[in-house]
């Protein structure tokens, strides 16, 4: 089965149903050596909807890329939209969710405390707050945990409170940078099939950073491939798998297909050694 490519580079002109349009978008650090630039030329659009990874070796811009849509940094050059509005604009109106490699929950607040941390925030009524809670803690099958503190929890259980609590005010757009990347194998795979789930569930868009193919693969519509510094975008890899993604999948054909796909479209990145600082 031929594997799908899109071309990496000239997104459509953005439009407010995207949820992140980012054209020709740039990031420079200054540094006391010199600049050094992090990011050039990126174009990418995500749907409303579509489950996006972004590969690519350590130091690519991944997470660079992740922390510009999340407004957690700005871009030195070029246009980022997050459903046609500006990076800024939609944190405040919580058009999106994150999570880190690491939980960060607050050791001293219960689950359920911790999930309503976004709720509390802006101002969100008591009652309203318990239900959205309670959903949410189905949704990520943590019902009999809502008691518990975090030091009680194993670490996938805080990785699933972490996804409840970017869920609480019902974004559109979830941003995950290495949610798994501390878990063992098990577990990690088990996330992936609840996170799967919970993206077809709740119709959240969902930018995902990674350095694992098989897990970009099982978990995405589409797999960005970035280079090495200067960060740009080589190859996007469509894995055309469909909305159910279990278990069987990982042992299908064209899982292994689009695996290979991306793991070649990573070796042929080219590597620009004189960029590097």
């Amino acid at each position: 089965m031929t594997t799908a490519h899109t071309p990496a580079a000239g997104p459509a002109p953005a439009s407010v149903d995207a949820a992140v349009h980012a054209t020709d978008v740039g990031k420079v650090f200054p540094t006391k050596t010199g600049e050094v630039v992090a990011l050039t030329g990126v174009d990418l659009e995500v749907a409303a909807g579509e489950f996006v990874s972004l590969i690519g070796p350590s130091g690519c811009g991944k997470s660079t890329l992740l922390r510009l849509i999340a407004d957690l940094d700005q871009a030195t050059s070029g246009d980022l939209r997050i459903f046609g509005k500006p990076a800024g604009r939609a944190r405040i109106d919580q058009d999106y969710g994150i999570a880190f490699q690491q939980a960060g929950l607050l050791p001293w607040r219960t689950v359920a405390a911790n999930i309503a941390l976004p709720l509390e925030l802006h101002g969100t009524g008591k009652a309203a707050r318990a239900d959205r809670v309670a959903e949410l803690a189905e949704l990520v099958g943590l019902t009999d945990f809502v008691d518990r503190y975090p030091d009680q929890l194993s670490g996938g259980m805080q990785q699933r409170v972490a996804i409840a609590r970017a869920l609480a005010s019902r974004p559109k757009l979830l941003l995950m940078d290495e949610p798994f990347g501390a878990l063992d194998e098990m577990t990690r795979e088990y996330l992936q099939s609840e996170l799967a789930r919970i993206a077809v569930e709740t119709g959240a868009a969902v930018v995902f950073v990674t350095h694992s193919i098989p897990e970009a693969v099982f978990l995405s519509d589409r797999v960005v491939v970035m280079s090495p510094r200067p960060g740009r975008i080589t190859d996007v890899i469509v894995t055309d798998l469909g909305e159910d993604r279990d278990e069987a999948l990982r042992e299908s054909p064209e899982y292994f297909a689009r695996v290979t796909a991306v793991r070649e479209a990573l070796h042929g990145a080219p590597v620009e050694r004189a960029n590097e600082r």
